[in-house]
């Protein structure tokens, strides 16, 4: 198994950016690929962005494109997720998952095994 912890949520004001963290803690990381997904209120969890075991593929949403960017630290055991040109519309709680079974990317909930808790991000106008 293994343990997620996201981080680094916060209010911002559109067009500024954010640095989401989720710190992965129990089984080795790199055997997990790695997700991003948000949930606003009042809508389903929707998948913002992939990345592989290896960090070597990565996947986006179409709203994420150009603006997001997926990352992961095997040294640190940390996803990252880089918000730059934040919009009104990104505002959800953004969760990190792990997929146990996956070697390359997969934009489906239905692929994850492991979630964190979720962090907040409200963009303003």
């Amino acid at each position: 198994q293994v343990q997620l912890v996201e981080s680094g949520g916060g209010l911002v004001q559109a067009g500024g950016s954010l640095r989401l963290s989720c710190a992965a803690s129990g089984r080795t990381f790199s055997s997990y690929a790695m997700g991003w997904f948000r949930q606003a209120p009042g809508r389903e969890r929707e998948f913002v962005a992939a990345i592989s075991r290896s960090g070597g593929s990565t996947q986006y949403a179409d709203s994420a494109k150009g603006r997001f960017t997926i990352s992961r630290d095997k040294a640190k055991n940390t996803l990252y997720l880089q918000m730059n040109s934040l919009k009104p519309e990104d505002t959800a709680v953004y969760y990190c998952a792990a997929d146990a079974r996956q070697f390359g990317t997969s934009r489906a909930t239905e692929s994850y095994d492991y979630w964190g808790q979720g962090t907040q991000v409200t963009v303003s106008s």
